[in-house]
């Protein structure tokens, strides 16, 4: 029966090939599928035992992880400590790569290429969550205020997971032929880590993945679970200055002005009509202004207003649409007031894009299975796609194409999480001070998981 449900979706993503020998290929393809999913029921206890007796080391590396926090672009000792945990079971590591980027290389054999990452920066937030492990870390950001740090988003459980799944594959390698790549990846909160490191040439002067991997925790599910968003998962995030330029005066003759502020409240409530009206309802959409600053004294009218947008959407095509979008209708009320074109708003686009994260569908069905041999049917679990960024994008967005999968690993106490379904309660979300995973059920399952999923990569 295995093999059968393995087979007939193959066939159907196929079902258009008129040629024998692409469907030889697929019947191949589905009989190699089947037969490592029944080699797989047998390993699943032995790994589980390794993952278990694994623990205590693993909870040690996250605890260290987890009180010395570091923040995007500044992971010096963070990157040397991964760096280490790779070199101690046997990868040749380079590190400095795009920054505090680390990446170690495993080569066993003939056989595919696959790329495993991991994040290791944290957020400028003070840690609420009690826990005795909790970050007391300080530092000043680039501004020179001082900050609390913490692992507000989990990486420091995607680091313990990534080290987990090296050292057991490490020690299997007489059950796998082929090159292992696990990068340990910077300042993946202000989305340039990624780019650093590709630019800095991660598929030039390392072998070039057949595909790559990524987990992120989430509250979402429970610990013991995974989740899986084929297609779109996460968003193209970009985010927009506008200087909205006027003639400033006395508020009490607003007749001698071209009030920016009321130009700017008007631009406002205009970019909603993007979303509602000129983007299809089918290709999901969001913007926001989430700032608006002008002025200094109610009876003052101001020369300029200043407005923060970001747009998400998961579409190159509707990415555009809403930049330009956003320029005509703004360009159009400052017309509309009079206003002569080189008074014409001023847009900014930041550096800080992130393009949106599509999970290749085959990759990504090809994995469920395994998870649903691995965990059980029950614990694996489809997840609807966000509208929040993750530059794991750019590592399939190269000119290789490389397929690319982020899986979501469960993080949140059972009981706690069954009770916020029952309205009881809500749980803290990632980015939030008081988000604290459940770390052995979360690091075992991630590690079972990871382990699994880049065994089935490694087979043709």
């Amino acid at each position: 029966m295995k093999l059968t449900n393995t087979f007939c979706i193959l066939l159907l993503f196929f079902s258009a090939a008129a040629q024998d020998g692409p469907v030889r290929q697929l019947k191949e393809q589905a009989r190699e599928s089947g037969r490592f999913i029944d080699e797989l029921d047998g390993k699943t206890d032995g790994l589980r035992r390794q993952a278990d007796a694994d623990y205590a080391y693993l909870e040690n590396l996250y605890i260290h992880y987890h009180t010395h926090p570091e923040l995007s672009f500044y992971e010096k000792e963070t990157s040397k400590r991964m760096a280490e945990e790779l070199r101690k079971i046997g990868f040749d590591v380079t590190e400095k790569v795009g920054g505090n980027g680390v990446v170690g290389v495993l080569k066993n054999g003939e056989g595919p290429t696959i790329l495993v990452r991991a994040d290791m920066d944290a957020l400028p937030i003070v840690e609420e969550t009690g826990k005795p492990y909790a970050s007391t870390v300080t530092t000043q950001d680039e501004a020179g205020n001082t900050v609390g740090v913490m692992h507000a988003c989990g990486h420091d459980i995607h680091m313990t997971v990534w080290a987990g799944a090296a050292r057991r594959l490490a020690a299997m390698k007489g059950e796998w032929k082929g090159t292992l790549v696990f990068i340990g990846q910077p300042a993946e909160e202000r989305s340039g880590g990624a780019k650093a490191m590709l630019a800095d040439g991660l598929y030039e002067r390392f072998p070039v993945p057949d595909y790559a991997i990524a987990l992120h925790d989430t509250p979402d599910l429970p610990a013991g679970m995974v989740g899986y968003c084929s297609g779109y998962s996460l968003a193209n995030v970009d985010m927009m200055d506008i200087t909205v330029f006027g003639k400033g005066g006395h508020g009490a003759a607003p007749q001698t002005t071209q009030d920016p502020v009321l130009l700017a409240s008007r631009m406002v409530v205009a970019l909603q009509s993007i979303v509602s009206r000129e983007i299809s309802p089918l290709d999901p959409a969001v913007v926001t202004v989430g700032s608006i600053h002008g002025g200094t004294k109610g009876n003052i009218i101001p020369d300029e207003v200043r407005l923060e947008l970001t747009m998400r959407s998961y579409s190159d095509e509707v990415r555009m649409a809403l930049i330009e979008k956003i320029k005509r209708i703004c360009n159009g009320v400052a017309m509309s007031a009079g206003l002569t074109e080189e008074k014409y708003p001023e847009y900014k686009l930041r550096e800080e894009y992130t393009p949106s994260v599509y999970n290749d569908p085959q990759l990504t069905e090809r994995i469920r299975q395994v998870f649903i041999q691995t965990l059980g049917s029950g614990n694996v679990r489809q997840m609807p796609p966000g509208m929040v960024g993750e530059d794991f994008a750019r590592y399939g967005r190269t000119e290789e194409q490389v397929p690319i999968l982020l899986f979501w690993l469960g993080a949140s106490d059972p009981e706690l999480f069954e009770a916020a379904q029952r309205g009881a309660l809500s749980l803290p979300s990632l980015h939030s001070s008081g988000f604290a995973p459940m770390p052995e059920p979360t690091i075992k399952t991630g590690v079972l998981a990871m382990t699994c999923a880049v065994l089935e990569l490694l087979r043709r």
